[in-house]
C-alpha cells in the first residue's frame, strides 16, 4: 500500500507540477495539458483499481484454501463440521 502512495507521490511531483517547464500558453495548450493530466489520472486509477481486485481475488482464494484445510483437518480429527 505504500508503493502505491510512492508511486503516486512520484508522479504528481514529475507530472503536475505548477513549476513544469511545459506550462501551457493559450487556451489550445490548456486544454491539451488537462486533457493529458486528466488521462495520466484515470491511467493511475485504472492501475490501482486493477491490483485492488487482484489482490482480492487472491485474497478469497486465500480463504477457500483455508476453508478446505480446516475442513480436512477436522475430518482427520473425526469432528463433524457445520451443516451447509
Amino acid at each position: 500500500m505504500a508503493d502505491i502512495k510512492n508511486d503516486i507521490d512520484s508522479d504528481l511531483d514529475q507530472n503536475y507540477s505548477l513549476s513544469s517547464n511545459a506550462d501551457p500558453k493559450n487556451m489550445q495548450e490548456l486544454t491539451i495539458y488537462v486533457q493529458n493530466l486528466l488521462q495520466n489520472v484515470q491511467d493511475k486509477f485504472q492501475t490501482m483499481s486493477d491490483q485492488i481486485i487482484t489482490r482480492i481475488d487472491d485474497m478469497g482464494n486465500r480463504i477457500d484454501d483455508l476453508e478446505k484445510s480446516i475442513a480436512d483437518l477436522m475430518n482427520q480429527a473425526g469432528v463433524e463440521g457445520p451443516e451447509k
